[in-house]
This record gives C-alpha cells, sequence and structure tokens, in this order.
C-alpha cells in the first residue's frame, strides 16, 4: 500500500519475502529483503541523505543508499530533524468523510452547574497516598463505588502541588460522577478542607472524611462505608436526560501505535472527531510531544496567530526540557513497540498520530489537566505517557476517551469510559477481551468513511450508558505528569 502519490516506500499488508515482485500503483519492484507485516519497502532509490517520503512528507533521511526493494527501517532511515530536512510543502490530506451520529441528542445526566456527565459515580477519592489503604478498603466493601488511590498529595511543592489540586478537583468536580467521598489524612499538604468547601461552593454532593479525626483507619473504614452508602443511595435516584451533542468532550489518544495507526485508526477516528466539532462539542487532543516533526501541519490550522505561538512553544519547550537532561526525543520516539510495529522516525510517528485530531482549526491551548474555553479541537499539554496524558484529559473534563492501539494497550479510566480502537484485525482478533473496535477493514478495502460510521455509532451506544471492555475489566490507570522535585 502506498499512501500518497509523492511517497517514495508502500507498506506490506502481509510478511513479504525476499525475491517476491510486488506491484504497487504504476511501479513494480523485485524485493531484496524479506518485509515483516507494516512495514516500508523502498519504491526508488534513495541517496545518502535523501528523504524517506510517506503520507507526502519528509519522515526521515537516509543513512547510506537505499535500494528499491529494500526495507526502509531504523538500520538506513534516520529522523531528519535537525539536519535541515523540513516540511515538504503540501497540503495535509484529506481525511476520511465526516460520519454521521444515529441523533444530534444522547441521553446523560445534567448536573447542577449545567454540565452533562455519561456516567453517575460515586468517586471515593484519596486526597493524599497516606489514606490509600482506607480508600481501597472502602471500594472493597461497597461496591459501587469508584475508589481512587494515588501516590500524591503530599512532599510537593509549588506547580507540581497546584497541578495534583487541579486534577483531583477536576476528579471530584467531573460530570461523570454524581457524588464524591474525599479521604484525607488530616496533615497533608494538599489543602483538603479547602478543596471539600470550594467543590460544595459550585453545587456538587461531596462527604469529607478525615482518619486522624475519626480515630485511625478501621473507624475510618466504618464511616466512609456509611457515607458512600449514603451517596449511592442519592445518586441512585439520578436519571439520565435528552442532552444535545454539543456538550460532548471527548479525547483522543494513541498507545502502543503500530505503522498502521495513522493509516487505520487515527484517520477514522478524526474523522469522528470532525463529526463531535460539527455537532458544537469539544475534542482534545494531547501528547505534545508525539506533534514533534509534525507542529508545522497542526500550527498551520490553528485558529489565530497566538494559537500557533502557543502550540509551537509548547512542542519546543518538551523538546528543550529533555534536551537540557541530555535526552534527545529522538532516541525515544518510536518506543522499542513502535518500532517493531513499523514506525522507524518521530516525524512518522507524529504524522500518523496528529489525524486522531481530524481536520478542523485548532481553537486553543491549555495546560495540563485544565477545562477547555473554547468549542472545538483543543490541544492540551501533556507527555506522551498514555496514562498521564488520559488522566490529564478526563480531569479537563472529557466524559470519554477514544483510544486507539497497534500493539494492544489496555489501559482504562477511573470515571470516563475508555473505547479501545484496534490499527488492525489480527490484533483485534487476538486481543477481543481488551479492545472495542477495529479499524482494520481499511486495509482490506472497506472505506474510511464506513469504518467510521460504525466507530461514531458506538460512540454514541458508549456516551449513553453502554459498558467499554475496559469498565468491564476494571481498569481504572491514573498517574499525574509530574512538574517537580518531591520534597
Amino acid at each position: 500500500m502506498r499512501l500518497h502519490p509523492r511517497d517514495n516506500v508502500a507498506l506490506a499488508l502481509e510478511p513479504l519475502p525476499r525475491g517476491k515482485v510486488v506491484s504497487v500503483a504504476d511501479v513494480s519492484v523485485r524485493l531484496r529483503d524479506p518485509i515483516p507485516y507494516s512495514h516500508k519497502v523502498a519504491l526508488s532509490p534513495v541517496p545518502p541523505g535523501g528523504r524517506i517520503v510517506k503520507y507526502g512528507y519528509p519522515i526521515g533521511r537516509a543513512t547510506r543508499h537505499i535500494s528499491p526493494g529494500e526495507h526502509v527501517h531504523i538500520h538506513n532511515v534516520e529522523s531528519g530533524r535537525g539536519h535541515g530536512h523540513g516540511a515538504m510543502p503540501a497540503e495535509e490530506p484529506p481525511g476520511p468523510p465526516v460520519p454521521r451520529f444515529p441523533s444530534d441528542r444522547f441521553l446523560g445526566f445534567r448536573r447542577p452547574n449545567g454540565r452533562v456527565g455519561v456516567r453517575n459515580h460515586v468517586l471515593v477519592l484519596a486526597s493524599v497516598h497516606c489514606v490509600n489503604g482506607v480508600v481501597e478498603r472502602i471500594g472493597w466493601e461497597v461496591p459501587g463505588v469508584v475508589a481512587l488511590p494515588h501516590i500524591y498529595g503530599c512532599s510537593q511543592l509549588g506547580e507540581d502541588l497546584a497541578q495534583t489540586l487541579r486534577v483531583l478537583r477536576g476528579y471530584a468536580a467531573h460530570p461523570n460522577v454524581g457524588a464524591v467521598l474525599l479521604v484525607g489524612l488530616g496533615c497533608e499538604t494538599l489543602p483538603t478542607a479547602d478543596l471539600v468547601d470550594s467543590l460544595r461552593e459550585e453545587g456538587h454532593r461531596v462527604e469529607l472524611l478525615l482518619v486522624q479525626e475519626v480515630g485511625g483507619s478501621r473507624a475510618a473504614v466504618r464511616r466512609g462505608k456509611e457515607l458512600a452508602t449514603q451517596l449511592l443511595g442519592e445518586v441512585g435516584e439520578l436519571r439520565r436526560e435528552p442532552v444535545s451533542l454539543s456538550e460532548l468532550i471527548v479525547a483522543v489518544e494513541c498507545g502502543g501505535s503500530d505503522a498502521w495507526s495513522g493509516v487505520t485508526a487515527n484517520p477514522v477516528v478524526g474523522a469522528v472527531a470532525d463529526a463531535v466539532v460539527a455537532h458544537g462539542g469539544t475534542v482534545i487532543m494531547s501528547e505534545v510531544t508525539e506533534f514533534i516533526g509534525a507542529e508545522h501541519i497542526l500550527a498551520a490550522r490553528a485558529a489565530s496567530p497566538r494559537v500557533a505561538e502557543e502550540l509551537l512553544r509548547a512542542v519546543a519547550r518538551r523538546e528543550g526540557v529533555a534536551k537540557g537532561m541530555g535526552v534527545d526525543l529522538r532516541g525515544a520516539q518510536p518506543s522499542p513497540g513502535n518500532m517493531e510495529g513499523g514506525l522507524t522516525t518521530i516525524e512518522e510517528k507524529s504524522l500518523g498520530a496528529i489525524a486522531k485530531g481530524g481536520t478542523t482549526p485548532v481553537r486553543e491551548v491549555v495546560p495540563y489537566g485544565t477545562r477547555p474555553s473554547s468549542r472545538g479541537l483543543v490541544i492540551m499539554d501533556t507527555s506522551g505517557n498514555d496514562l498521564e496524558s488520559v488522566t490529564g484529559m478526563v480531569a479537563g473534563g472529557a466524559q470519554v476517551v477514544l483510544f486507539t492501539t497497534g500493539r494492544g494497550t489496555p489501559v482504562g479510566n477511573p470515571i470516563a469510559p475508555v473505547i479501545k480502537i484496534s490499527s488492525n484485525t489480527p490484533l483485534y482478533e487476538r486481543m477481543r477481551d481488551d479492545l472495542d473496535f477495529d479499524a482494520g477493514p481499511v486495509l482490506r478495502g472497506k472505506p474510511a468513511g464506513e469504518v467510521a460510521e460504525g466507530l461514531a455509532a458506538l460512540l454514541f451506544e458508549v456516551i449513553g450508558g453502554q459498558p467499554t471492555r475496559a469498565e468491564e475489566w476494571g481498569h481504572r490507570e491514573f498517574a499525574i505528569e509530574p512538574r517537580g522535585p518531591r520534597v
């Protein structure tokens, strides 16, 4: 498969033996190497230092002469970043047609502050790691609550503590949460009582439990069970009502990517993202380190010069922090799993990654864990770590996550349903217990627009209450990106 007429590489749709003659469009080559499934083969000669082109864009430079029919990968290609290999002038490839949702309204939970949830959780939330045992015990003994222990809340300074507070507050105030039991120790750095007061002022249903004040862990569990059971009864009285799709905030994420992620799953998710935006909703895309090499494409779509500047500055800052630690991100991106799946350079990974954001203008760039103030496509400044990224977007108000994977990443979230989308059918067949949707039929000729229609229908069912695989398995991964030293 060749993805663009300018490409000088094609992708193997199956493992190909050395010596086989393959034809792509108007080009035929005899394979000089065996080509693994999803990996690249050269269609034309590339001199040392010459561009490797995929998606119509340069994704790297040849480190030696590459002949037609050769395997093109990390043994003969490196990132072009820092070698004067900028973007090839070209229009961004159009995405699949925008799919239709079954309706422009869905059944959600309207909260007192006007926001809409797609779930109705009682959250038992630790304000500090010291009370994790109490929180987990309450979760075990009160079926139906979501217990959220973590490693934060004390020994933190400045922006690191502020970010933890922002994220925990985002979860406690999240529209997918009907009520909160906040469990603290009583001497933690995080201002637990102040957090409760501010949540109550905004109309959130919240109870406070301090382990030191009630007489220790055993007493705290007894009292916590009483409070959690009471809250469950209260939220059980709430009912879904018809609400507009414009109330929806969808997070898009890719993890464990392969060479097909940017060909099938991410463009399909991008089409659904465009549909959400067309209905007046919001899409959050994060993982700024995975824009490197493709940031100019997103910047060209920015709604204003200021937004473009903020986006480029965020990418430069992330790359600069890594360099300040003596690390070249080009050595860590793609990851070993990405490379095994056929991804060679950071540019190649980034060009595929940004496809999941669709084609609409970038309206805003927001800090980690911050709720967008604009509707439409929004960029959140996060790392490329899947857990940290999803945690931040949900803290920013995303009620649901569309998560693509080419290698199989069984990650969920404590309060937001995570829909797992496979980039290829063999993976989907192997990991049906973890994956919700297969974008692989695109590789067999099914139009990406039709596949996107299927994903839009699934998204509609999930926001209406259908559980995802991650929810069924109880995946509740949670990680806040660190911002400084712990003391």
